[in-house]
């Protein structure tokens, strides 16, 4: 009963946080970031809850809340994780960190993506086509591994070309944030 309660208390701290925390407060802004695409993409990414995982959080008076400093620079570098608990078979199948910026589950161990454009640690180096690409096949970079969970590839992909391209375009306005990310951890196929 203490795991099944546990585990229901797991899946329910993304929304306790949320309800807890004020509402991110949109990064910084670069005078270039006026323009409709990027205040579109700002409006999309934050309606998303992009800055759920994929910014730090720092403890507030309220509890856990949004680091925008750190704005979607992804799972702090250098914070040093023990391994992931062993889950129970049933439906209880992934825990995260309290900031949600890392996440394990069957499918292995999954780090939030630093987005900002710094070139050597974030998406400095993908092109608009890349991330469209990337949103709408599920894949890293367009083209190479699978974007894991608990990214919602699903719904993101519904999103048109169009916002897509906003979203880029608000990535692109943000200030770089030199933070590398480890490398996800990929579960081997049973049998394998």
């Amino acid at each position: 009963m203490v795991l099944r309660a546990s585990a229901i208390l797991l899946l329910c701290l993304p929304a306790v946080v949320a309800a807890q925390s004020p509402a991110p407060k949109p990064a910084p802004r670069r005078a270039a970031a006026r323009n409709p695409a990027v205040e579109r993409g700002r409006h999309l990414m934050t309606v998303s809850g992009c800055h759920d995982c994929h910014t730090p959080k720092k403890m507030g008076p309220r509890g856990p809340e949004a680091d925008m400093t750190r704005a979607l620079s992804g799972h702090p570098e250098g914070s040093a994780l023990p391994a992931p608990p062993k889950l129970p078979e049933g439906p209880w199948v992934a825990v995260a960190t309290w900031d949600l910026t890392a996440w394990a589950g069957p499918w292995g161990v999954t780090y939030a993506t630093n987005l900002t454009p710094d070139r050597n640690t974030g998406m400095g180096i993908w092109t608009e086509e890349m991330f469209v690409k990337a949103m709408k096949t599920g894949k890293h970079m367009g083209a190479a591994r699978p974007i894991l969970p608990p990214m919602p590839v699903e719904a993101i992909k519904q999103n048109t070309d169009a916002d897509l391209r906003a979203m880029f375009a608000y990535l692109r306005s943000l200030p770089a944030v030199k933070n590398r990310v480890p490398e996800p951890v990929i579960a081997e196929a049973p049998g394998q």
